[in-house]
């Protein structure tokens, strides 16, 4: 009978298996291949075959010990993924939490506003901001400020180096990032009986007392599952970035992370180092994947994998 479990699970399992495999596992050793050559311009006949072992690897090393730029991009991905990520969480269970005390038709209108930066279209996304934070003064924050006499001249914002350009590369993607902490934790929330909430009521606890105690400890899977998500995500996006940094609208050395690095060495114009592209890339991935592995340590995922002890 447990062969029979086994191969009837294998049996579904089998297509994601084989996703994971085709459009992952045989990208990403892919990737790590042409991290070892040469390949420039997308030349495969040319720089395919031609191995050059790690030198990629070294060229990002020595970048890293000498090149200002490449600090820069390192430091603007440690900074954007840390706060972003907090941002993204604790913003998307603060929203769940908040809109669950309320009444359910305007908690719904508010959830509503708060996906529409996500249903927006990334470029019709990205311009609203563009012309908020724009240097100039038909910047809708320089307007403002200017009209309220707070500056004399319009500031642009997105060219303060460094934590200008971080606060809006932060600011328009945390606004898009809360609305799916939102939905997965009010999801979560919506499954936890009621008559919990109304007898602690009853008992005479606050709002924040029913979250602290009741609330929370009840959705640590949900909790695992936004932070690990949004960490990986984060960790590898760049198209508002791409855009913003294409707009001049934020500094091209602080508003780029290691991801649009990538990319931008990768297919950006001028000369494309596919090479140093695909060491960067796998550099990216090991750094996902010890995160990743990091955060179920840290939130003790094995804890929670235990069967409970009246299960047989």
């Amino acid at each position: 009978m447990a062969r029979g479990k086994l191969r009837d699970l294998s049996f579904f399992l089998s297509p994601m298996v084989l996703m994971v495999f085709l459009f992952y596992l045989v990208p990403l050793i892919m990737t790590v291949y042409i991290s070892m050559t040469r390949m420039r311009n997308w030349n495969v006949d040319r720089y395919l075959t031609e191995f050059v072992g790690f030198y990629n690897y070294e060229r990002l090393f020595y970048m890293f010990q000498h090149d200002p730029t490449f600090k820069a991009v390192i430091l603007t991905t440690l900074v954007f993924v840390g706060i972003t990520l907090m941002i993204n969480v604790f913003g998307g269970l603060a929203l769940a939490l908040a809109t669950f005390f309320i009444n359910e038709r305007p908690a719904s209108s508010y959830r509503l506003l708060w996906l529409l930066p996500r249903m927006s279209p990334i470029a019709v996304y990205s311009l609203v901001w563009y012309y908020f934070f724009h240097g100039s003064e038909i910047g809708t924050l320089n307007s403002i400020l200017m009209s309220l006499g707070a500056i004399s001249e319009p500031i642009p914002w997105g060219q303060v180096t460094p934590w200008g350009a971080w606060s809006v590369i932060i600011f328009v993607n945390g606004l898009v990032g809360v609305s799916f902490g939102m939905i997965v934790f009010t999801s979560a929330l919506n499954q936890i009986p009621r008559e919990l909430v109304i007898a602690a009521r009853v008992d005479g606890a606050s709002s924040w007392q029913i979250s602290r105690r009741i609330l929370i400890p009840m959705i640590k899977w949900h909790l695992l599952y936004v932070l690990t998500w949004q960490f990986l995500s984060l960790l590898t996006t760049y198209p508002h970035l791409f855009l913003l940094v294409q707009w001049d609208l934020v500094n091209r050395d602080y508003g780029t992370t290691l991801a649009l690095y990538v990319f931008n060495t990768a297919f950006g114009r001028g000369e494309q180092d596919q090479g140093l592209a695909a060491a960067a890339a796998v550099i990216l991935s090991i750094i996902g994947i010890l995160g990743g592995f990091v955060t179920l340590k840290v939130l003790k995922f094995e804890r929670m994998m235990k069967r409970p002890r009246g299960d047989f």
